[in-house]
């Protein structure tokens, strides 16, 4: 009796098999489809947005009148990490030179499609240091790839 359910449990296991097994669609082909055009790592809006939404986020949450002052040695690390039918990202690294006169490494991603309300790009960033709630921990490394 045993085998007769192992048999079939063996029999169901190659059956599926071919179920388990995607076929991947790029996301420029889907019905709501992405166009993979984003902003380069160094681009000026990129960083501009990055600058507005760390003070932002210092003076609003944390009570701090810390600035992004200047970006040192940006680079790409990664364009579309986990494939092509995957949300289109770009991510990024480098150096922000902050008020306090300290220079410290940035992680950041470009994303399509998931700015406000699903409209235009995004960056999504960590300042290593600066990560006061842990949302990125240990030292930003979830914000990378």
């Amino acid at each position: 009796m045993a085998m007769k359910w192992l048999a079939a449990l063996v029999s169901c296991v190659l059956v599926s098999a071919p179920v388990l097994a995607r076929e991947i669609t790029p996301a420029e082909r889907r019905d709501h489809s992405y166009s993979a055009s984003l902003p380069a790592c160094e681009d000026p809006s990129v960083l501009s947005q990055i600058s507005s939404d760390f003070s932002t986020r210092e003076s609003r949450f944390w009570a701090s009148s810390l600035t992004i002052v200047g970006f040192e040695r940006v680079a790409e690390t990664a364009w579309r990490p986990w494939g092509l039918d995957y949300i289109p990202r770009r991510y990024c690294t480098g150096t922000v030179i902050v008020s306090d006169g300290y220079k410290r490494r940035i992680n950041y991603s470009v994303r399509e499609k998931l700015g406000f309300i699903g409209i235009g790009w995004s960056a999504d960033w960590c300042v290593v240091g600066l990560d006061r709630n842990y949302a990125y921990a240990p030292l930003c490394k979830q914000a990378q790839p």
